[in-house]
């Protein structure tokens, strides 16, 4: 295989397991959004901290942890090569850009990225590095008392306006990522992919959508 085949299969190997991490990830936010929901019960967070702490204590949950971990990893280091080696494959930036069939926010896509993962690392700060002992808990507040502690963050409404533009911004990118992940894979189809679309962006609005309805909850009905 020559210099530029193995360019182009490296290129396909980055392109298919960003994709392929992506899918796991976009299974990861579906459940985690499941558990977020129980936080609108009105039982005192008694569901909410029941499936928190089967999360915590389960050992397979520990090891969906690594994987968890993995996947973000993968996706993050993947997607940042495949966005430079396509800025680097087109050097030149031509004076009238014509349309093309690629969807706007297609371009932002490092952007939005890289807005997601400030705010993932402000997450594990403010919950998953309390769990684990490497971050102390605010005075009051067990470690293990996942409740508490997101009725409190969310109560505050700079922490929530955060939020929720962070999960505006994330409702764009897994809209792109969903359609992206699945011509990258080869499931595109003339007659399928419009569905195919149509599906990434309910999906895309469903989890954007259920997780800022939680800081609107505590911020507007508390």
């Amino acid at each position: 295989m020559g210099a530029t085949g193995q360019k182009t299969f490296s290129s396909i190997a980055s392109k298919v397991l960003m994709a392929l991490a992506g899918v796991f990830l976009l299974v990861f936010l579906a459940v985690h959004l499941g558990i977020n929901m129980l936080l609108l019960v009105d039982d005192g967070g008694k569901s909410f901290s029941a499936a928190a702490g089967f999360m915590s204590s389960y050992p397979v949950i520990r090891i969906f942890e690594l994987a968890l971990f993995g996947g973000f990893l993968l996706h993050i280091v993947f997607g940042v090569i495949v966005s430079i080696r396509n800025r680097w494959s087109r050097p030149i930036r031509y004076q009238h850009k014509s349309r093309s069939e690629t969807a706007p926010f297609s371009k932002y896509m490092l952007h939005s990225g890289v807005v997601v993962l400030i705010f993932l690392a402000l997450h594990f700060i403010d919950f998953y590095f309390i769990k684990i002992g490497v971050v102390a808990p605010p005075p009051g507040i067990e470690r293990h008392d996942f409740y508490s502690r997101a009725v409190l963050l969310f109560s505050d409404t700079t922490y929530s306006a955060i939020y929720l533009v962070s999960f505006v911004v994330l409702g764009f990118h897994l809209n792109h990522a969903l359609q992206a992940a699945t011509q990258t894979l080869g499931l595109n189809h003339p007659r399928y992919t419009p569905l195919i679309n149509a599906a990434s962006t309910l999906y895309a609005i469903i989890i954007a959508g259920g997780f800022m309805a939680i800081p609107l909850r505590f911020t507007l009905f508390n």
